[in-house]
């Protein structure tokens, strides 16, 4: 009886995040693009995903990022993004998880590594749509304004994390 409760809390809180992660991307998506350079956000929704690889670990992070992205995609966005989204989702934690476990890296140092892989791996996959390495040349700008998402949604991430341990 135990282990069954323990499992529905586990699936409720995952269950949370994912809608956490999709009401934080809609939410991004009702505020005006404050640059006008395209594929610059901020990724709130990340921070459901970086609580989630602290939180629940490797796998169920993919899970809360992955179905985030293919709901959001298919709720708001279209099929284009949703590629998009999936190449940034699975660059993005495939770095973060081995930083988080292997590095001595704080929360926001993962986060940073994890925003500047998301935008590497959507320039992969508009290379990969477009067929135009000169797509390559973006690269620098997105990793500026990784970066700078990045420290922000790793500052939001740790805060998440302390406050709710103390629940």
């Amino acid at each position: 009886m135990k282990k069954d409760l323990n499992r529905a809390h586990s699936l409720s809180l995952l269950a949370l995040t994912v809608s956490a992660a999709m009401m934080l991307s809609f939410v991004e998506s009702q505020i005006p693009a404050f640059i006008p350079i395209p594929g610059i956000k901020i990724g709130l929704a990340n921070i459901a995903v970086v609580f989630a690889l602290y939180e629940f670990g490797i796998i169920k992070a993919y899970g809360v990022s992955l179905i985030r992205v293919l709901l959001v995609a298919l709720l708001f966005g279209n099929i284009t993004g949703m590629i998009y989204g999936l190449f940034g989702a699975v660059f993005s934690l495939s770095l973060m998880a081995p930083l988080k476990k292997f590095t001595p890296l704080s929360c926001v140092g993962v986060s940073v590594a994890g925003a500047v892989a998301h935008n590497a791996g959507q320039i992969l996959a508009a290379w990969i749509i477009i067929g135009n390495e000169k797509i390559l040349l973006y690269l620098p700008v997105l990793v500026i304004s990784g970066t700078l998402s990045g420290i922000a949604i790793g500052f939001a991430s740790g805060i998440l994390i302390k406050r709710l341990k103390k629940i």
